[in-house]
């Protein structure tokens, strides 16, 4: 079911943020698929982050592309300096929530939309969480922290209030994974 690729072309680049490019492809019957566009992005991180004491760090954001403010769990784009998935989510958890965190679980990765872009975001679960130093956030970031029980977690995902498709997947997995920690203890 694979498709051949026969040329691809690059329409606009403005690394990390948007690269486009247009493909032509090939079917496995022969039908030729010209213009295919694809969208260039680097892999994503993002956590549920607990605290030492068992509080969620959720953070609010302004989202333009929506208009709105919404909560959300923290993330960000793997750095071409990040060595891995795991080093990166470190360095965002950081940066955006001013915490460390000695324990990190990977939870695998999802893409957005596989039909038109190129990435993954890579799922995360932090625990044992100690506020280290203060943010340090982009120019054009305002992240306001949210410490919160996990079941309040639980009652938001469960209400649909969290609007970023990456991160309902990240809570559903971290969740999981995080009572089955506790069940261990």
């Amino acid at each position: 079911m694979d498709w051949k690729l026969l040329e691809s072309e690059y329409l606009y680049r403005v690394e990390p943020w948007l690269t486009l490019r247009r493909d032509k492809c090939e079917t496995p019957n022969g039908t030729i698929v010209d213009p295919y566009f694809v969208l260039e992005y680097p892999d994503w991180v993002n956590a549920l982050a607990i605290t030492a004491d068992g509080k969620a760090i959720l953070v609010k954001q302004y989202r333009h592309a929506l208009g709105k403010t919404l909560l959300e769990i923290p993330g960000g784009v793997m750095d071409k300096t990040d060595a891995d998935p795991e080093v990166a989510v470190k360095r965002e958890l950081l940066e955006e929530t001013g915490y460390a965190f000695p324990e990190v679980y990977h939870l695998g990765a999802v893409s957005h939309n596989p039909s038109t872009s190129t990435n993954l975001t890579h799922m995360f679960l932090a625990v044992g969480g100690k506020k280290v130093q203060e943010q340090e956030l982009d120019e054009n970031e305002e992240i306001e922290l949210v410490l919160t029980d996990v079941e309040e977690v639980e009652k938001l995902l469960r209400d649909n209030r969290f609007m970023q498709s990456l991160h309902v997947s990240c809570i559903f997995f971290a969740l999981q994974k995080y009572r089955s920690l506790q069940s261990l203890s």
